[in-house]
């Protein structure tokens, strides 16, 4: 499992590092003028700034299982939705499924954002650091969104 886990990181910084996904890989990096989505520049900044904090967490053997379970789950559902759509799946079976996803990740969220205030957070207001609260606000405002 730990040699899975390391894989599975070194493939993300690869990909990070040539700035392509997957799915651009499989598909030669081919977008029309359907796909191109219109953000605003405000939207745009948010989402440059994702994932910029240098700042880790160390999380128990339990945590971390406990997400990445959710996350293999998520992924299954997500390459369930994509075999229906191969398979010209009726729209509103998709659209069920699409929901079933959403909720799944709005419940990742739940339980990552309450660790998160439970230890990072309160952590950093016993430590005297009150940017950390202006950030938790940051934070709810994207996940509000």
């Amino acid at each position: 499992m730990e040699n899975e886990k390391l894989e599975s990181l070194e493939n993300a910084e690869s990909k990070k590092s040539t700035g392509t996904t997957e799915s651009e890989e499989n598909m030669g990096n081919t977008k029309s003028a359907e796909d191109t989505e219109i953000v605003s520049s405000d939207e745009a900044e948010d989402m440059s700034t994702q994932g910029d904090t240098q700042k880790t967490k160390e999380r128990t053997g339990k945590e971390y299982k406990d997400m990445i379970n959710r996350l293999n789950r998520i992924e299954g559902q997500i390459r369930g939705i994509k075999g229906m759509v191969e398979k010209d799946a009726y729209c509103t079976d998709i659209l069920v499924q699409v929901a079933a996803v959403n909720a799944a990740l709005n419940s990742f969220n739940r339980v990552l954002l309450s660790n998160h205030i439970k230890t990072c957070v309160a952590q950093d207001i016993k430590d005297g650091k009150e940017e950390t609260v202006d950030e938790l606000i940051q934070t709810l405002k994207k996940l509000m969104k």
